[in-house]
């Protein structure tokens, strides 16, 4: 199957980009250097061509009960303009994927919602199927392809962003959105992010994306540093820190308990439920490596005598850091941080110590 393009592909290609396959999309892994990009964005400002990631708006009399019961968090908590981080659960409370739902100011309750690169389709089919199971008067679209979306990130991108912008956004909260124009250009700002640096993202029309893009002179950076920022935040990454088949985990065990609202009906809640109130077996956790190496996707996690107790999820070489830091999974028993443990690195044992991310201070 030919894989996906973001509407800028060729313009990235033309800044000499390299690209790498994820969810499906063919996207800009890197355009200058992994180091560089990263530092930018801790630094001043970068800004990602996201738009792999999917939207799905829904919209009718029973869009509020759809998303409800389709998500975790309790989407009438939202007020037009406001959003909030997701899980989206099958019937054992494990994480399909994450996502950000969006409620939009318009007349009717109407939502957006992101789901990961690659699960646009399979979460519009889970919205229909489920709406007509349940026989829900609610309108489910699959609008991935109409739009393009960007991520601003940065201390200076604030200023940025209101700078190529119309409209009331200095005045935005974090997970707070609104319409603005950018750049002349009728846009969905929304002030979230990946990195855990101030910043915004913007969804545009896909004819519109060069526009909007050209007017942030500011670092580009791919998925190589995106994955290097979030990683030293701890933010999870659908497909990998979390999978149904591959590596299968409820929120709690993913260390994002706090999206589940237990007092709302939702697929998964009544084995959430019964999870809350036993406890986990294993946590989601951050290993700072203490010998040199750099722990990777799959690596075990030891004991202290050399057993096998856990996995890396997530890892890299922090460009923040200078160290190597690394996301995964521990019994209960090891998840303190500061416990001793040990990560497998090409047959040899090295040692590392369990933190909570994230990694970095003061963040």
């Amino acid at each position: 199957m030919a894989l996906r393009k973001p509407p800028l592909h060729d313009v990235h290609a033309a800044r000499d980009a390299k690209f790498t396959e994820f969810g499906g999309w063919d996207m800009p892994v890197e355009f200058d250097s992994i180091r560089d990009e990263h530092a930018s964005v801790r630094e001043s400002a970068g800004i990602f061509d996201v738009s792999h990631m999917g939207e799905i708006e829904v919209s009718g009399p029973d869009a509020t009960t759809l998303m409800q019961r389709l998500t975790t968090n309790d989407v009438t908590a939202l007020s037009p303009g406001d959003s909030q981080y997701a899980m989206i659960t099958d019937d054992e409370g494990t994480i399909l994927d994450d996502t950000v739902v969006y409620r939009l100011p318009d007349d009717e309750a109407t939502f957006l919602f992101v789901p990961n690169a690659g699960h646009d389709e399979e979460m519009y089919d889970r919205w229909t199927d489920h709406r007509e199971k349940w026989g829900l008067d609610a309108t489910v679209r699959n609008v991935t392809e109409e739009w393009a979306m960007f991520a601003v990130q940065g201390p200076d991108a604030p200023g940025l962003v209101t700078a190529a912008a119309e409209g009331p956004l200095s005045d935005l909260s974090r997970f707070e959105a609104t319409y603005a124009d950018v750049a002349g250009v009728r846009s969905w700002v929304a002030r979230t992010g990946y990195t855990g640096e101030p910043g915004f993202e913007i969804l545009c029309p896909s004819e519109d994306a060069e526009t909007v893009w050209e007017a942030f002179d500011c670092q580009p950076c791919g998925l190589g540093s995106r994955d290097t920022l979030r990683i030293e935040m701890g933010f999870l990454l659908s497909g990998q820190d979390f999978d149904p088949a591959e590596e299968p985990h409820n929120p709690y065990e993913a260390g994002v308990g706090f999206t589940v609202k237990l007092d709302t009906e939702f697929v998964g809640r009544d084995a959430l439920e019964r999870v809350e109130a036993e406890g986990v077996t294993e946590k989601f956790v951050g290993l700072r490596l203490l010998d040199r190496g750099v722990a990777r996707h799959g690596y075990d996690v030891t004991d202290r005598d050399g057993d096998v107790i856990g996995r890396v999820t997530s890892g890299t070489m922090s460009p923040t850091l200078g160290e190597a830091v690394a996301l995964g999974y521990v019994p209960v028993g090891y998840a303190s941080s500061g416990s001793n443990v040990g990560v497998v690195i090409r047959g040899e044992e090295k040692r590392a110590k369990i933190t909570t991310p994230p990694f970095l201070e003061d963040r």
